[in-house]
């Protein structure tokens, strides 16, 4: 495995940091989930925020992931659909700017904005309009798309698209493309459940969960036992488990691997995606499965530091100076 081709809502992120946790309660969104809202809410969500701290960066969850494991030196692409505006020619602009191959469609409708609400104990809730990023349609997959990739990175929250997930997925297997998946929310699991099941029983390989999502997807509040029932399903599980680290399976093979601990949690925003990078980014290059998880926690550790997911170059210097200790056996959690 040497290239990774993600799928998932370009978006642009908006990031606001709360004062308190009043805005959640008022508009009805769950502390920590991903809530669908239309362009209205959004504007009132925006309103009510009006004169917070805010951020914007190239956002979305498999973009964060790519754009992560571009910075890491793996060879990666991006599948997704934006409007014909200013946000969507940033969004295609900042991804070859980063050497990411873009297979970007073009809508009808604006490009997508994630607001993501960061609470003072650093947990993010965002409510997400998707605008053009919902109209990517399975009939705009083909094959081709997959030509000389490895491996294709679903994004979670695209799965309430089931038919553009499910001929995605097919399309890569199909390419002899590894498939893995991130779930992304508890309550989008909780919605797909099902279909989620049945996808991974057919299709993937590698599935990344934090203990919410592991819980819902399998029923199991004991993290381990969650590990084994995903396991079962899937060549690799991986079950992150906050300031714990992380559990991981492949076939008899089970370990444990923690975190930074000096990290200094500011904004968990981009902490999944992040965790996602560094593990397939040890991947591609045939790292052994605690090395992966130890690039993982290296990623996950310093976005968490940040507001937002965009790093200064000096940050991403000294995320590549630790993952070089890793690879020479110098680091390992």
């Amino acid at each position: 495995m040497k290239n990774v081709i993600g799928i998932g809502n370009a978006l642009t992120d908006v990031l606001v940091t709360l004062a308190g946790d009043d805005v959640l309660e008022n508009f009805g969104l769950p502390k920590g989930s991903m809530s669908l809202v239309d362009s209205e809410l959004q504007r009132r969500i925006s309103e009510s925020t009006a004169g917070l701290p805010v951020a914007m960066s190239l956002g979305g969850s498999a973009g964060n992931t790519i754009r992560a494991m571009a910075k890491l030196g793996t060879d990666t692409g991006f599948i997704g659909k934006v409007g014909n505006d200013e946000t969507g020619d940033f969004l295609v602009a900042a991804l070859e700017n980063l050497g990411i191959k873009p297979a970007i469609f073009r809508g009808t409708a604006p490009s997508g904005v994630c607001m993501s609400l960061v609470s003072r104990d650093g947990e993010r809730t965002m409510a997400t309009y998707l605008g053009a990023a919902l109209e990517l349609g399975p009939d705009e997959i083909d094959g081709s798309m997959f030509g000389g990739c490895d491996c294709l990175y679903v994004e979670g929250y695209l799965v309430q698209n089931h038919d553009l997930i499910e001929r995605a997925v097919a399309e890569a297997k199909q390419n002899g493309l590894k498939v893995a998946i991130d779930l992304a929310s508890y309550n989008v699991v909780e919605e797909n459940r099902e279909f989620l099941r049945d996808l991974a029983d057919a299709y993937i390989d590698i599935i990344f969960a934090n203990e919410q999502e592991a819980h819902s997807f399998t029923g199991e509040k004991d993290p381990v036992r969650a590990l084994d029932k995903i396991a079962g399903l899937a060549e690799i599980a991986v079950v992150k488990v906050g300031k714990e680290g992380a559990y991981i399976r492949q076939g008899k093979e089970s370990l444990h691997v923690g975190i930074m601990s000096e990290a200094v949690r500011v904004d968990t925003t981009g902490a999944g995606d992040f965790y996602a990078a560094g593990f397939l980014a040890g991947m591609c290059e045939g790292l052994s499965l605690r090395k992966c998880g130890t690039l993982g926690s290296i990623a996950a550790g310093k976005v968490i530091e940040v507001v937002g997911t965009t790093f200064d170059e000096s940050v991403w210097e000294e995320v590549n100076a630790l993952a070089d200790s890793v690879r020479a056996d110098r680091c390992l959690f």
